[in-house]
């Protein structure tokens, strides 16, 4: 069954011996509720360690609502109730002795649409540095210059780091959000439609980069966009009614699906 034509196969032929990786995100009949909304129902999924991790499925089905989990970030919604369990490297992310800011310290976040500070470009990245107690001034100006380079936007902003980051175009601001991120030197970078509000060529470029970025850092990507998740990840959750239909290779769910609904949905027959 050829469901939809993408590039995995050509790297599966050249791929060496499979590398073995830790587990980085492990969950565990997780469930949670807004109110009386049971928006996510018995979650069991295992994250490795760098490698690209796409969440798909339709408007409504609980990809945002996970990832936002993932980080903690749901804490913020009034009347949210969790049950079960989300390990972080072997720890319960909703234990009394694991604090949030650890969490988000060590989990960095990119939204749909980029948030960049109404600060100049060198700022938004310094300013979580010295928040996190940085003061000196070579290794903050080293950071932002690395950050920003891993970003791959370095080239384009090195002559402006004190222009406001608003005058940048909509993907150059994306990168910059990522810099921002990568400054903390995270271990997971959450993503959560990161190229949904930008043009081709920015998508590109974005999605390049998550390539490169998972050489170090474990990516967890929501995405509506079949063909993106096709292209940019190793592995596939297909998210349906706050459940998870299938979770696999990203070859297999998007060649040799196991789950007629996997199938339908992939092929465009709802969504």
């Amino acid at each position: 069954m050829a469901l939809v034509a993408f590039k995995t196969k050509e790297k599966k032929i050249n791929e060496q011996a499979p590398v073995e990786r830790q587990t980085v995100y492990s969950t565990k009949k997780c469930n949670l509720w807004y109110g009386n909304h049971h928006a996510l129902k018995n979650i069991n999924l295992d994250m490795k360690e760098r490698e690209v991790t796409a969440i798909i499925g339709p408007s409504g089905c609980g990809k945002s609502t996970y990832i936002k989990t993932l980080n903690r970030m749901v804490d913020l919604v009034p009347n949210v109730k969790t049950s079960g369990a989300i390990e972080y490297r072997g720890r319960n992310i909703f234990s009394k002795d694991f604090h949030v800011e650890e969490l988000r310290t060590r989990v960095g976040m990119v939204f749909q649409k980029p948030n960049p500070f109404p600060k100049s470009i060198f700022e938004n990245i310094a300013f979580g540095l010295r928040i996190h107690g940085i003061k000196n001034k070579k290794l903050i100006h080293e950071t932002v210059e690395k950050s920003l380079r891993q970003a791959a936007i370095w080239d384009e902003v090195k002559d402006r780091l004190h222009d406001s980051a608003y005058g940048l175009s909509g993907g150059q601001q994306q990168r910059l959000c990522i810099a921002r991120s990568l400054a903390l030197e995270p271990d997971v970078l959450l993503m959560d439609e990161p190229t949904s509000a930008l043009d081709p060529v920015s998508t590109l470029k974005v999605e390049e980069l998550i390539q490169d970025l998972k050489e170090k850092y474990s990516i967890i990507i929501v995405t509506h966009n079949m063909q993106q998740a096709s292209r940019i990840s190793d592995k596939t959750a297909f998210f349906l009614n706050g459940e998870v239909v299938e979770y696999d290779d990203t070859y297999t769910i998007f060649n040799n699906p196991r789950d007629h609904r996997t199938e339908d949905y992939i092929t465009g027959r709802f969504g």
